[in-house]
């Protein structure tokens, strides 16, 4: 009898080396419990509540030859609005310097292809924008009309809004969860199962939105009066996404 070599050896036990844990995947596969059914379906719930609170964008913009004149004229008109903002009981907190930005003046310049091109600097201009908070809506168009006046000229958002808005978030949630249910048992009774568990649930909430100012620079140029304002409601709506065992 011929003695078995070192290649035969491993020709031998290399079909069981692979068999090995082929036949443990398979027995895995085979005792892995059946995926549960589910159903998956979505709510959405608003609730509207008028608002109690503006947020204002207020930018003044200032041109001069130089950075420092332009830069002075800013700060002045600046420090005229916001002392008329705090006279109309506006709180400090509630005023807050957004953005501030200074920029050369180009003089525009052809170039043979027709394109325009910056030339020389020929001035600067300042913009310094405030974001402020109105509490008392009653003061909000008298507030507009004298920022105007006093060197506000370009135009921002305003957005209305409510300093505690949890509890209309709050219902909205409970109107997403009872819609949600609602479609998951007319889904579960049309296929004759029964709805189990949650399994899984998230949310998605969406708040009023900034609306764009009219331009202040066109606003100067209307009726002396103050500047109408409607406030009108504030919608906030959530939406929840919920899966459910089934049961058969």
């Amino acid at each position: 009898m011929k003695p078995i070599t070192h290649f035969a050896y491993a020709a031998l036990l290399m079909p069981m080396v692979l068999a090995g844990p082929l036949s443990s995947s398979v027995l895995a596969q085979e005792n892995q419990p059946p995926r549960e059914a589910q159903i998956n379906v979505s709510g959405e719930g608003e609730v509207s509540v008028v608002p109690d609170m503006a947020i204002l964008s207020l930018t003044v913009l200032q041109q001069a030859e130089t950075a420092e004149a332009a830069l002075t004229a800013n700060n002045a008109a600046m420090r005229n609005v916001v002392g008329a903002l705090r006279e109309r009981g506006v709180e400090e907190r509630d005023i807050q310097t957004s953005q501030f930005q200074i920029f050369p003046r180009h003089e525009q310049v052809e170039n043979k292809d027709g394109n325009a091109e910056p030339g020389k600097i020929v001035g600067y201009q300042v913009s310094n924008a405030l974001t402020v908070r109105v509490r008392d809506l009653s003061k909000l168009g008298a507030l507009l009309d004298q920022s105007v006046k006093l060197g506000v000229n370009e135009g921002g958002q305003i957005s209305f809004s409510n300093d505690n808005p949890e509890a209309a978030l709050t219902e909205a949630r409970k109107k997403a969860v009872a819609q949600a249910l609602s479609k998951a048992n007319t889904l579960t009774e049309a296929a004759g199962v029964k709805l189990g568990r949650i399994i899984e649930m998230s949310e998605n909430s969406v708040r009023p939105m900034a609306q764009p100012m009219v331009r202040m620079a066109m606003a100067k140029e209307m009726a002396a009066d103050s500047v109408p304002v409607a406030a009108g409601e504030s919608t906030y709506s959530v939406t929840v996404n919920v899966t459910f065992s089934l049961q058969q």
